[in-house]
């Protein structure tokens, strides 16, 4: 009965937590930018190996409904057709920068960031990942917000685009892990410092803070860096707000379970920044409350109950996420099994140095 009660008890908070996200949740939508000065806006595209995204990237990109902008591309040493694609654009504001060699303590995106922040002449700076899609209101409807609420920074959890079955092991963990424990709006609108988030695949940052912080020279050894950059901004007291991105901001993270799997374990254990314990205790935590019960309903039916809120709140998260319900709460189980030995290899390779990333070890 203990145990039962620590369950269940955990699980309601949880669920208040995903109850709360799913009414209050920043989520971006189409807004109108009024100001009749368009600022100048500096899309920076760090791209390695990036042949199967760019063309589709850079499409949504010229198609935006704010044209005041220039689209700088750094070919981050890609091994294949990258640059090529991006040279046979002709439209003049899109710019393709070779990348330097990475000096030995900068991790290898976070350079790539960095020589695009140099080349940028924007008033804002968004940071995008190769693999998102945006919208073509995207732009002017994130400059609406960053001025209708008064931020510096705006990141976005982008709408997740899954196709494989491998992709729905692990996906979908991002969004549950965010939503399930962490009560977005707090974010932007409390000033406490464990209110965190970001999300590097959309970074959209007003130029006069970014470079007042150090930029990426300040996270450059970071493998997490998104979540470094949050904690900075909140540790200064500067005003950030961290979107989901609804309608308009599109992503697919990962193609199959090969790949998902090296993402995942690339940044599940850095992204807390808890020493190894504590993170295993976690996660051990989480299979405890997230999978025992369904193992226990062969002992008792109490812990319908128990099952019962883990479904309500994987409904729920998958909601907001706009995420298919019925996979998340047919195959939970063995998400959270995946969870579980994903962060294990996370631990491992974080602390034997065997991370791996397109071709890359940090």
């Amino acid at each position: 009965m203990i145990l039962f009660w620590i369950i269940t008890v955990s699980l309601v908070f949880i669920l208040l937590v995903s109850i709360y996200n799913l009414i209050t949740a920043p989520v971006a939508s189409s807004s109108i930018f009024n100001n009749e000065t368009k600022p100048f806006v500096s899309v920076l595209i760090p791209a390695r190996n990036e042949e199967n995204n760019i063309g589709e990237c850079l499409n949504h990109l010229v198609a935006q409904d704010y044209n005041n902008l220039e689209i700088l591309v750094l070919d981050d040493h890609s091994t294949d057709k990258t640059g090529k694609i991006v040279e046979g654009y002709r439209e003049k504001q899109i710019k393709l920068i070779k990348g330097k060699d990475f000096p030995e303590s900068w991790l290898g995106k976070n350079w790539a960031c960095h020589q695009l922040s140099n080349e940028a002449k924007g008033k804002y700076l968004l940071f995008l990942d190769a693999d998102v899609r945006i919208e073509k209101e995207t732009i002017s409807s994130i400059l609406a917000e960053m001025n209708n609420a008064k931020v510096k920074l705006i990141s976005v959890f982008s709408t997740q685009i899954i196709k494989s079955f491998g992709e729905w092991m692990i996906v979908p963990l991002m969004n549950w892990l965010l939503l399930a424990f962490l009560p977005l709006r707090l974010v932007y609108s409390s000033s406490n410092k464990s209110f965190v988030a970001a999300n590097g695949q959309f970074m959209f940052w007003e130029r006069e803070t970014y470079f007042k912080i150090g930029g990426h020279k300040a996270v450059k050894d970071k493998v997490v860096e998104d979540m470094e950059f949050a904690r900075i901004c909140k540790s200064r007291n500067i005003k950030i707000k961290t979107m989901l991105g609804g309608n308009l901001i599109f992503c697919q993270m990962y193609n199959g379970f090969s790949n998902a799997k090296k993402g995942f374990s690339k940044n599940f254990y850095p992204g807390f920044s808890v020493n190894s314990f504590v993170f295993l205790m976690m996660i051990t935590f989480f299979i405890v409350i997230f999978f025992l019960p369904f193992a226990l309903l062969f002992y008792s039916t109490l812990y319908i109950i128990p099952v019962l809120l883990i479904v309500s709140i994987r409904v729920f998260i998958s909601k907001i996420s706009k995420q298919n319900i019925a996979f998340n709460v047919i195959l939970h189980p063995l998400q959270m099994l995946f969870m579980f030995f994903i962060g294990i290899n996370s631990v491992i390779s974080s602390n034997t140095g065997k991370i791996e990333w397109k071709g890359r070890r940090f």
